[in-house]
């Protein structure tokens, strides 16, 4: 009878161990154990989103910017407090990224119901998706199941991130080494049809003489960004889209071919080069541009994952705090 029980002990360890080893995301992941937790992320999007309408651009930007760092693991969330080499005050994201307080405020909601199940990597990959979806935008499959560093990174942010400032060159080699092939680049690019951006980002591009802006872009730009060395004025916002800048849609397109581009780092996808013909097409096709943007956000969760007995499951995205029913 010994044996019996040593026998299924081994055999249980065995297989629980070949199941972790071989764990793959999946969009059903939490149909038996959180069955409630998609419907209450969808639900505090709306009310976030309907609150301040830019918060949908700022969401879908947090995702991006926590899978380009470890990939897709929730380091992005951790504060100073959780970790000193925190990703938040990154360059890229310092007083720039935001919508921490609206992933927080889901994933206590989704702990009410669910205690240590959903991590808070898969809650802001749903967010983003949700997030799209109440601008107007594409919809996909969020595929589930990643679970939560203990660990961030600031160098690797300010390596990994794209700058402002960034070169067609140096974006098509970020891409690349996360996967993601040109035509990635430029539909997840359109992101940027909704959002707004801080002067600091675009003064040198709209009081640049030899800049190709579009006369009159620039000098509308101008008005609420003063051409100063003081800082005075840098966080002044404009819309990245002038023309429809709360509205998902592929006018982002447009305004890279009229030059009108806010930042330098989005004109330059139409600059002469090889990614003016997806720019061109993207323009012209609008649902060409939705197909691919979901490919390219779902292609974009896929990158490094924490998976199986990897990682944790945090309680509070923001710490490295631990539900004890997730440990």
């Amino acid at each position: 009878m010994a044996s019996n029980s040593l026998f299924f002990f081994f055999f249980t360890f065995l297989f629980g161990t070949i199941l972790l080893s071989n764990a793959q995301l999946s969009p059903t992941f939490y149909d038996a154990t959180c069955p409630d937790a998609l419907a209450v992320i969808k639900t505090l999007i709306q009310q976030a989103v309907a609150n301040e309408t830019r918060m949908a651009a700022s969401l879908i930007r947090l995702h991006f910017h926590d899978c380009f760092v470890q990939g897709c693991d929730a380091s992005v969330l951790l504060d100073e407090l959780a970790t000193p080499t925190s990703e938040r005050t990154a360059l890229q994201n310092n007083n720039s990224a935001r919508g921490y307080e609206v992933i927080d405020a889901m994933k206590a909601e989704v702990e009410r119901i669910c205690p240590g199940i959903v991590s808070c990597a898969d809650i802001l990959a749903v967010a983003a998706r949700d997030a799209s979806v109440e601008a107007n935008g594409p919809t996909w499959t969020v595929q589930l199941g990643r679970r939560d560093s203990t660990t961030a990174n600031r160098t690797e942010a300010e390596a990994n991130l794209p700058r402002f400032t960034s070169s067609l060159d140096e974006h098509i080699a970020n891409f690349d080494g996360k996967g993601l092939n040109v035509r990635d680049l430029v539909a997840l690019s359109g992101s940027h049809t909704i959002g707004q951006a801080q002067c600091v980002t675009f003064r040198g591009r709209i009081y640049d003489n030899n800049s190709d802006i579009e006369a009159g872009f620039r000098s509308t730009r101008q008005g609420n960004c003063p051409n100063t060395t003081d800082g005075e004025g840098n966080g002044n916002l404009a819309p990245l889209d002038l023309v429809t800048p709360d509205l998902f849609d592929n006018n982002y397109f447009v305004n890279l071919i009229e030059k009108k581009g806010l930042l330098q780092s989005d004109q330059i996808l139409f600059s002469g080069q090889q990614t003016d013909s997806i720019v061109t097409e993207y323009s012209n096709n609008p649902e060409t541009f939705r197909v691919d943007f979901a490919n390219a956000m779902v292609k974009m969760g896929d990158i490094r994952p924490l998976l199986g007995d990897a990682g944790i499951i945090r309680s509070v995205c923001s710490t490295l705090e631990m539900n004890p029913q997730a440990m």
